[in-house]
């Protein structure tokens, strides 16, 4: 089975957007193979400690019960480390499940047959 990479750069900017990829990535890690997601500029703070509370677009379930529920299903979440050291996000403010992460984990997973999804 094929690995995937999903990236995601929404947040609290637009909820909507910071929930698809979430959805995606949940039924991803449902299947067999490694599932990946990248977040960057606003979506990092969808791997903060309490990042994810209240945020909830009209139609979807609240993103932190999709964060917690890709997480539960053994996904990966990479926390893009330039834009996390830009905000001032640090390791011990990430939930469980998620890592600072940069570049080298994306191109890695991608050089090891991972394909892009989002």
């Amino acid at each position: 089975m094929t690995d995937i990479l999903i990236n995601s750069q929404h947040g609290a900017d637009n909820v909507a957007k910071a929930t698809i990829p979430f959805i995606v990535a949940g039924a991803s890690s449902a299947r067999e193979g490694q599932t990946a997601m990248f977040l960057t500029h606003d979506a990092i703070y969808m791997a903060v400690n309490g990042g994810a509370d209240g945020l909830q677009a009209d139609g979807y379930k609240p993103v932190k019960e999709l964060v917690e529920a890709y997480v539960a299903n053994g996904g990966i979440i990479w926390v893009c480390k330039a834009c996390a050291d830009a905000k001032g996000v640090t390791a011990a403010d990430l939930i469980d499940g998620a890592e600072l992460g940069g570049a080298g984990h994306t191109l890695g997973f991608i050089d090891n047959g991972g394909q892009v999804l989002m």
